[in-house]
């Protein structure tokens, strides 16, 4: 096979890394990703390219991605699934064959080449090929299937059959990292190599993103066993290794108790994990190494070097432009002409309950004021793709969809993958995001929202609580007190927030420009210095990849 690395290694990064998740937001040609994970690992695996470090990617080639977002005549939200073709990844001529409840199934590797696009290079498995029958085609055709046995049938995928594709093509691996629970099943394959548990965990580390505990996959362990998720080791000998006895198994558990350091996403999120998880016996601990995006990807060069050399005029000029592009989406999609002299506030992310993105419109008479102000004007943009059968999340896009017919400074976008996240990231004045406290566990849409300078006004969660400073380089909503109802929580974080933005935010745009300058200068500044994913991947070699645990440490836990 052709060389992997198009860059010889920096001497701090080469210890070899495979990092395994189950979707990666490299590119807009390559539909492998459904949101923040994705658009996540994709800038890890930009990064690793910057950084010259020694670390492979490894996933999963979705035959239909995780699905077209488009619309039905009524202009609501209508889900397809069209299969995608690739002609810039190539065949690496190896096959790995898989136990899945009882029969054999390949998986073949594909590459993406590192020179594609500036990335690590990236193996993406797919069990789509003419070797296997329909059922076992299926595995890898939708990202996030919702039939158990399919998503078990995918991890073991990822986890096995991405170790067994490694060694397959003579790829040199010391650190193996899950990027989420997903490939978990990559434990019980090297375990047959490394059968005591503390060498197993040397090799081990894991990234745990999700703080509601729902979010956490479980299963039963006797339907993993018999679905081949343990690699053939039985149920009991799995449970007497890992000192896991309860009915239900937990993908997080689990890689917690086969990791020799787990981090979580950011700061609060450590809190929160470690809480969380506090009565797992055994377990790995628990650091944060807060999420960033690759600016080399996301940041508008323009803009940047207008603010590094303090150049407002062409700063406020190249945002202009930028929006001018954003609203020619708008037009296209929505039949409506919006002003680039207008305050743009987007809110744009998965659309999930706990991110509450019908919170603006929470009073519709407040709304309705709030668009019609003629002094302080201002246009709002929604946009995201909510999982496809969340029958909730679907009803709430196609809400705002129907709720935005009334206004002409109003739009809900559909095709919400990287090329209209970019457009949103530069073209928005103001990036909305309102989840509950606690719940967000780092939300990265604001930083690279915010290096194109769109302020971030943000519930004081995840990432915001490291960067916000109030009026300064952002705008807080303080939270309400998590203990409360959800619903008081709801009508507490409304009335701050519809305060700030009323009072304080569009005077502050129309009446103090100079002012917003600085705020935007300042956000953007402190984004480049602290939320650049090259910092981050550094911090992975250092604190996971290269830490080694005491051998107290567990037994002390």
């Amino acid at each position: 096979m052709r060389k992997l690395f198009p860059y010889t290694f920096d001497e701090s990064f080469k210890r070899p890394v495979a990092y395994f998740s189950m979707e990666f937001a490299i590119d807009q040609a390559l539909k492998t990703y459904s949101g923040g994970l994705g658009f996540l690992a994709g800038s890890h695996m930009r990064s690793v390219n910057d950084r010259r470090q020694n670390t492979i990617g490894v996933g999963i080639l979705w035959s239909y991605g995780y699905y077209d977002q488009s619309r039905h005549e009524d202009n609501s939200l209508k889900i397809d699934y069209r299969r995608k073709f690739y002609y810039f990844l190539e065949e690496t001529g190896v096959v790995v064959e898989v136990m899945i409840n009882g029969k054999p199934v390949k998986i073949k590797a594909f590459l993406l080449p590192a020179e594609t696009f500036e990335s690590a290079p990236v193996i993406l498995l797919s069990t789509d090929i003419f070797e296997n029958d329909h059922l076992s085609r299926t595995i890898t055709h939708k990202l996030y299937d919702a039939n158990p046995e399919t998503r078990v049938a995918q991890e073991i995928v990822l986890g096995i059959g991405g170790v067994r594709a490694l060694r397959a093509l003579g790829i040199d691996v010391d650190i193996y990292h899950l990027n989420e629970g997903h490939a978990l099943p990559l434990a019980f394959e090297l375990m047959k190599e490394y059968p005591e548990l503390e060498e197993l965990k040397r090799h081990i580390v894991f990234t745990t993103h999700t703080p509601e505990m729902a979010g956490n996959e479980t299963h039963e362990v006797d339907f993993l066993a018999r679905m081949g998720f343990f690699n053939g080791f039985e149920r009991d000998e799995i449970q007497k290794r890992l000192g896991y006895h309860d009915r239900e198994f937990s993908l997080t558990v689990g890689a917690l108790k086969v990791s020799k350091r787990a981090n979580a996403v950011s700061k609060i999120h450590e809190g929160v994990a470690n809480e969380m998880w506090k009565d797992v016996p055994g377990r790995c601990e628990i650091i944060s190494i807060t999420n960033a995006q690759n600016m080399r990807y996301w940041s508008d060069k323009q803009l940047v070097s207008a603010m590094q050399e303090h150049e407002d005029y062409q700063l406020m000029g190249r945002k202009k432009h930028l929006k001018h592009q954003l609203f020619e989406e708008v037009a296209d999609q929505t039949g409506k002409l919006f002003d680039p002299n207008v305050l743009t506030l987007v809110w744009a992310r998965r659309f999930a309950e706990y991110k509450r993105p019908k919170l603006l419109i929470r009073d519709m008479e407040r709304f309705r004021a709030l668009i019609g102000n003629e002094q302080y004007p201002i246009q709002i943009i929604w946009a995201g793709k909510p999982y496809p059968l969340d029958e909730r999340a679907v009803a709430d896009f196609n809400e705002l969809v129907h709720m935005s017919r009334e206004f002409k400074n109003v739009a809900v976008l559909t095709g919400y993958e990287l090329r209209l996240s970019k457009l949103l990231k530069q073209g928005s004045d103001l990036w909305l995001n309102t989840p509950r406290w606690g719940r967000e566990a780092s939300g990265t849409s604001g930083m690279s929202a915010g290096i194109n300078a769109s302020v971030h006004f943000s519930i004081d969660d995840g990432w915001h609580a490291e960067f916000g400073k109030d009026g300064i380089n952002s705008f807080t909503i303080p939270h309400a007190d998590p203990a409360l109802p959800n619903e008081e929580i709801d009508r507490i974080d409304y009335e701050t927030m519809m305060e700030k933005l009323e009072r304080q935010i569009l005077p502050l745009y129309y009446d103090e420009p100079e002012k917003w300058m600085e705020i935007v200068k300042n956000g953007m500044n402190d984004i480049f210095i602290y939320f650049n994913s090259q910092n981050m991947v550094e911090r992975y070699y250092r604190e996971l990849y290269d830490y080694e645990p005491d051998s107290t440490e567990t037994k002390e836990r």
